[in-house]
């Protein structure tokens, strides 16, 4: 076999039709757009989210997208009920301790405690930000809140 026996496989190639190169192409005159009439114009026809004269989707949707807040702090919560179960007596609860023990997932994110449960155990608690029942709770059970 040569190079020059080689062909495509029958009926597995089109000619391009060339639209708008005279009427013996058979596409010729109106190059296949029908007579007048919006779509037969260049540059005719609906754009694209014309729905057919009703109120477009991008229309009927609200303008304004309400407000985010670009000083807003989110805190890893911990619940003073967890703090409870992982540390022993005495131990010191901080960012890392927290981490080491696999309750944050960064040691960068500021953390919070909540009073969600019980506490029975005198705990040192040195984190970012306590609320009023958790450290009420630490508190009764003889621990110490240090905010740092």
């Amino acid at each position: 076999m040569q190079l020059h026996d080689l062909f495509p496989a029958p009926g597995s190639s089109k000619h391009r039709k060339r639209i708008g190169r005279g009427n013996g192409s058979g596409h010729g005159s109106t190059a296949g757009r029908g007579d007048k009439g919006q779509n037969s114009r260049a540059g005719g026809g609906k754009g694209p989210g014309f729905e057919g004269g009703q109120n477009p989707i991008h229309m009927r949707m609200p303008k304004l997208g309400g407000f985010k807040n670009r000083g807003r702090v989110e805190y890893a919560v911990v619940n003073v009920g967890r703090l409870d179960e992982l540390f022993a007596a005495g131990e010191t609860v901080d960012v890392d301790s927290l981490f080491a023990k696999g309750v944050i997932k960064a040691k960068t994110v500021p953390v919070k405690v909540l009073g969600d449960g019980d506490i029975t155990k005198a705990l040192t608690v040195k984190i970012d930000k306590v609320s009023a029942p958790a450290r009420a709770k630490v508190e009764a059970a003889g621990g110490t809140v240090d905010l740092s």
